[in-house]
């Protein structure tokens, strides 16, 4: 699937992911291949990704939204 970071001023990260972890509004959560579309508030804490290639990212960030739809998942920064 594709991971997107974006904020007003740049694309911090784009690129193929076999997973991503992020802090929601309400806990943790994952994003697999075949997620369920949804939108989520984040609140500040990391962004923990694994690369189609096995490494492990992570990128901190201070709150924003998650969308996820068709194996796309657009992380939008404040």
């Amino acid at each position: 699937m594709t991971l997107k970071i974006i904020s007003a001023q740049q694309i911090d990260y784009e690129g193929e992911v076999t997973s991503v972890t992020l802090p929601g509004a309400l806990g943790m959560f994952q994003v697999l291949r075949g997620h369920a579309a949804l939108i989520a508030a984040l609140k500040a804490g990391t962004v923990s990704f694994v690369t189609e290639g096995g490494e492990t990212l992570t990128r901190d960030i201070a709150g924003g939204v998650a969308d996820v739809k068709n194996d796309v998942v657009s992380v939008c920064l404040y």
